[in-house]
């Protein structure tokens, strides 16, 4: 059964397999005794922070391994804040981080501080003079991920440190997805990462801190990891995160052309098997092994049912499939639709045939869904008379049914004639104006509507 969703956890590396399992012997003791079982276990672990310190591009003595990669964003961010607090009480933040960094976010307004989010362009990239302009003499710390865990598009971060260097704000880095392709170029601050992206084990994530970054630990004090990371050290994982992170790097030059290859095809041939296809990201500067898209009429949840049943284990930002009921704020970001949405994301060993399987069974998979929900076809010419206006109510509608509401009416009104959609679905703010552009009508905008929710106005134009 081909997994295709190694953004969101890549399967254990061999390496850290057998990494693993002989520091499970080696290396359960503790690193802070001075007795021989103790003395042993240090080794271990300062050989495995001297391999990842490598990798990351930094001194071991900056870099400890924290619980996870969360762990590692959130003492990042507040660390670097009250080292700061001086400066100032400025967080500025891409609008498409992680939510761990946005939840960092969150807890800092909370207590009082500002924060900024930087916004990005329909490929899902910030500008870099426009994070520039966001900072400010009271910035105290910036965060820019080094690609985006959704689509997967690259941002500009030595640009960004360049901006950051010059006005003395930090920038920390979220390097999850990246850091197993390569090393995260540019003059960054702090950096996080998390082992069970590039293949370790979960439950290790890092943490690099440059020298001369102000930088205060928040919460009890503990003598381990530079009080940093409280805590026992998981060491058979930490070895074997090390020790995976190593052995991707060493693949991932050829890997990563042999997966970016594989992930073309997806782009370029999923637009032409299935109609009415959004491919998002940016084309060229992006992970290598990662494609989104989002297919317009279809129920999300239900889509990724239907790939599973038929062998295929995808991701989605669609809030079909959220608990929240509402879109990733990745696509809410940049624009793009949501319903319908799919994240391939191909591990290493990804084969050619199971590719081409998924383009096989994608089209049938997707028309049965549309068939299912009743998708009407495309809309008829504009009736000789008709009215004006009409008005679609699809509140308490979660999507896609509101702009598969608007379809089957477009063509009921003459051109010029417009078709206001009543509904309550977040996704409906992202889905119909995309539904506009990409079937060349205008979408008018939005207001309150009479009853709750929100009231969109399309024009027919065609």
């Amino acid at each position: 059964m081909p997994y295709f969703d190694a953004a969101s956890a890549a399967p254990l590396h061999p390496v850290a397999r057998q990494a693993l399992l002989a520091s499970l012997d080696e290396g359960w003791a503790d690193p802070a005794r001075l007795h021989r079982e103790g003395r042993r276990a240090r080794l271990l672990l300062d050989a495995a922070r001297e391999a990842a310190a490598e990798a990351v591009g930094c001194r071991p003595d900056e870099l400890v391994f924290t619980p996870s990669g969360t762990r590692a964003v959130h003492a990042g961010v507040s660390g670097a804040l009250a080292g700061r607090r001086r400066a100032g009480n400025r967080l500025v933040v891409s609008a498409v981080e992680h939510s761990s960094v946005l939840h960092a976010a969150e807890a800092h307004a909370a207590a009082g501080g500002t924060v900024a989010e930087v916004p990005v362009d329909r490929s899902g990239a910030v500008d870099a003079a426009a994070f520039a302009a966001a900072l400010d003499g009271g910035t105290a710390l910036a965060c820019l991920q080094s690609a985006n865990h959704e689509v997967g598009t690259g941002q500009p971060v030595a640009e960004v440190a360049e901006a950051c260097r010059g006005l003395g704000v930090p920038l920390l880095v979220d390097a999850a997805q990246s850091l197993g392709w390569g090393p995260v170029e540019g003059g960054w601050s702090l950096l996080a990462a998390s082992a069970h992206k590039w293949g370790g084990p979960a439950g290790v994530g890092l943490l690099a801190v440059r020298k001369g970054v102000r930088f205060a630990p928040q919460g009890p004090s503990d003598e381990r990891e530079s009080g940093r990371a409280p805590g026992f050290e998981n060491l058979p994982a930490i070895v074997a995160a090390a020790a995976s992170l190593r052995a991707v790097r060493a693949e991932a030059e050829a890997e990563g052309t042999r997966l970016r290859a594989l992930v073309d095809r997806i782009r370029a041939r999923v637009p032409e098997l299935v109609p009415d296809v959004e491919v998002v990201g940016d084309p060229v500067r992006r992970l290598p092994h990662l494609v989104t898209f989002s297919c317009l009429y279809v129920d999300g949840e239900t889509l990724l049912h239907e790939l599973d049943r038929e062998g295929f284990s995808v991701s989605s930002g669609s809030s079909c499939t959220s608990s929240t009921l509402t879109p990733s704020h990745v696509l809410r970001a940049m624009g793009v639709l949501s319903e319908g949405n799919v994240r391939v994301s191909l591990p290493a060993g990804t084969t050619a045939e199971d590719v081409d399987r998924f383009l096989d069974v994608l089209p049938g998979v997707v028309a049965g869904v549309r068939e299912r929900l009743g998708v009407p076809a495309s809309p008829a010419a504009a009736p000789a008379a008709g009215p004006g206006s009409l008005v679609v109510d699809a509140l308490g509608r979660r999507c896609p049914i509101p702009v598969i509401e608007l379809a089957k009416v477009i063509g009921d009104v003459p051109v010029g004639g417009t078709v206001t959609v009543l509904a309550d679905d977040e996704a409906a703010r992202l889905d119909i104006p995309a539904w506009c552009e990409m079937r060349g009508q205008e979408y008018v905008g939005e207001g309150d509507a009479p009853e709750g929710g929100r009231a969109y106005v399309v024009r027919r134009v065609s």
